[in-house]
C-alpha cells in the first residue's frame, strides 16, 4: 500500500514524448516517405484544412495556421511583425484509378502579426469539374524557419448533398472551424454551399465501441453500416445554434431519404486527450485480457486498479511512470491522427501506432498507405567493403468508403504475414517497448 500511496500517475497526458524507434541514418533522403506526418517530434509546423465544393462546380481549400505555430520577424523594411508563408497545390483528377495533373496553385503570403488574432485561415480556389474525383497536395512552408508540412486530401463533387458541400462556424465567435469533433455545450453553425433548404435531418447513431482484432487473424473485412437510433426534423437556418447533447455519431442531412451529409462527432468531454482512470482503462484492451479490463472497471478505486496494473507490468514505480507516459501518449496521438466514425485509439491504425509506435515510412497511394517499420540492420563485410542492409516490416492500409467519415482506413490482413503481435504484447507486459529493430529487449 505505501508504494501506492507513492505513485503518482497524472491522469492529463503530457504531449511531449515520441515513441520512436532508434533511426539509423539513410545515404538518401526519401523523398516520397511522408513518416514525419505520424510523429510528433518532426511535425512542429500543423496546419489544418478544410475543402467545400461550390455551386459553380469549384472547389474551395481553406488552410488554417496557428498564430503559435507561426514565425513572425521585424527583419524587414517595414519592421513590423512578419511571416512568410508559401502554399502550393497540385489538383489532380481522378480517372480510372489513375491520377492526372489538372491544376497547379502557387502562393506566396506575408502575413503582418495581429494582435488581435490566434489564427489565420487562407482561402485557395481550385478549378474542378462537375461530377468528378479529385486528390489536392498541398505544401505549406514556413519560409522563415524552413518548415514545410505536407499533406494529401482527397475530395469529389459526385453529389450536392454529400460532406463537401457543408462547413460549420462556431456560433459565439463566428470562427470557420476545422474539426468535425465537438463536445457537450459546444454551439455551431452548419452553413450549406448550394444555397438554401428548408428542414435540416439529424440522425443519432450510437458511438461505435468496438476494437479491431489482432493483426495476424484473417477474418472477413467488416462493413460500417448501421441504421441510426432516431432522426428528427428541424426549420433550418444558418443562424440555428447546434450542439451534441451526448456521446455518439450525428448526421445532417438535407432529405431524410438521403443516407448521405454532413457528420459531426461527440467521443467525451475531453477527447482527444485522456484525462480520466475510465479514459484509460479501456485502450488496455489491446495489451489486457477483457477479464482484467472488467475487472478494474469494476474497482471502486479505479486510480489504484490501474496503477495496480502497470506496476506489474513494470515491476516498479518509476518503470511503470514510463510504460504509462508512453502507452498514452500514442492512445492520444492516434485520436489526433486516425480519427474517423469511432476514437483514433479504436481504428485499426490506432492499434498498430500504439503497440509498434509511430511508422519508420509511410507511403501513400490513391486507395491506402503503407507503413513501414525497420527491422533490424544487417551488417556485413566483403573484401574489406562494409555493407549495411535495411530492410521492413510493412502494414498496407486500404481506404474503405465511409459515410461518416472520409479518414477510414483497414488493414489488408493477407499482407501483414509478420506481425510479432504477440512478441510485442508479451513485451508490453513484461515492461519492455516492443520495436521490430530490436525485438527482445
Amino acid at each position: 500500500m505505501n508504494a501506492l500511496k507513492k505513485i503518482f500517475i497524472s491522469t492529463t497526458i503530457i504531449v511531449t514524448v515520441c515513441l520512436s524507434s532508434c533511426v539509423t541514418p539513410q545515404p538518401l533522403i526519401d523523398t516520397k516517405d511522408l513518416s514525419h506526418i505520424y510523429n510528433p517530434t518532426r511535425s512542429f509546423f500543423t496546419p489544418s484544412y478544410s475543402i467545400n465544393t461550390l455551386p459553380d462546380e469549384s472547389a474551395m481549400l481553406s488552410i488554417r495556421l496557428f498564430e503559435r505555430n507561426m514565425f513572425f520577424s521585424e527583419a524587414n523594411p517595414a519592421g513590423v511583425p512578419t511571416a512568410i508563408i508559401s502554399i502550393s497545390a497540385n489538383l489532380y483528377k481522378i480517372m480510372q484509378g489513375a491520377r492526372i495533373l489538372t491544376d497547379t496553385i502557387t502562393y506566396d503570403i506575408s502575413v503582418v502579426k495581429d494582435p488581435q488574432k490566434v489564427e489565420y485561415v487562407f482561402d485557395i480556389p481550385l478549378k474542378t469539374e462537375s461530377a468528378s474525383q479529385y486528390l489536392v497536395e498541398v505544401k505549406v512552408i514556413d519560409r522563415l524557419r524552413i518548415l514545410t508540412s505536407q499533406t494529401f486530401l482527397a475530395f469529389n463533387n459526385l453529389s450536392p448533398f454529400n460532406r463537401y458541400n457543408f462547413f460549420i462556424k462556431d456560433y459565439f465567435t463566428e470562427r470557420q472551424l476545422f474539426s468535425r469533433i465537438l463536445r457537450l455545450d459546444e454551439y455551431i453553425n452548419l452553413y450549406y454551399t448550394r444555397g438554401h433548404f428548408d428542414s435540416l435531418y439529424i440522425s443519432y447513431f450510437k458511438p461505435f465501441d468496438r476494437i479491431p482484432d489482432p493483426p495476424y487473424m484473417m477474418l472477413p473485412q467488416k462493413q460500417i453500416d448501421y441504421e441510426p437510433e432516431t432522426t428528427v426534423a428541424l426549420a433550418y437556418s444558418d443562424t440555428l445554434p447546434i450542439m451534441l447533447p451526448r456521446n455518439g455519431i450525428y448526421m445532417f442531412s438535407v432529405d431524410r431519404e438521403i443516407k448521405d451529409g454532413y457528420t459531426l462527432f461527440n467521443f467525451g468531454e475531453s477527447y482527444p486527450t485522456i484525462t480520466t482512470p475510465e479514459d484509460m482503462i479501456e485502450p488496455l484492451l489491446y495489451i489486457a485480457t477483457k477479464d482484467e479490463v472488467d475487472q478494474m472497471k469494476a474497482d471502486p478505486n479505479l486510480k489504484i486498479a490501474l496503477d495496480n496494473f502497470w506496476i506489474k507490468c513494470g515491476g516498479n514505480i518509476e518503470k511503470a511512470r514510463e510504460l504509462i507516459r508512453i502507452y498514452y501518449n500514442r492512445v492520444l496521438y492516434s485520436n489526433v491522427y486516425f480519427t474517423s466514425f469511432t476514437e483514433g485509439w479504436r481504428t485499426e491504425r490506432g492499434m498498430i501506432y500504439i503497440i509498434y509506435g509511430p511508422p519508420d515510412k509511410v507511403y501513400k497511394s490513391l486507395d491506402g498507405e503503407t507503413w513501414g517499420y525497420r527491422k533490424q540492420t544487417v551488417r556485413s563485410s566483403w573484401g574489406g567493403r562494409y555493407s549495411v542492409t535495411e530492410d521492413y516490416i510493412n502494414f498496407i492500409f486500404k481506404q474503405r468508403d465511409n459515410i461518416f467519415s472520409e479518414n477510414d482506413y483497414f488493414l489488408s490482413r493477407e499482407d501483414a504475414l509478420v506481425t510479432q503481435w504477440d512478441q510485442a504484447v508479451l513485451n508490453w507486459r513484461q515492461g519492455i517497448i516492443f520495436r521490430f529493430d530490436n525485438p527482445v529487449n
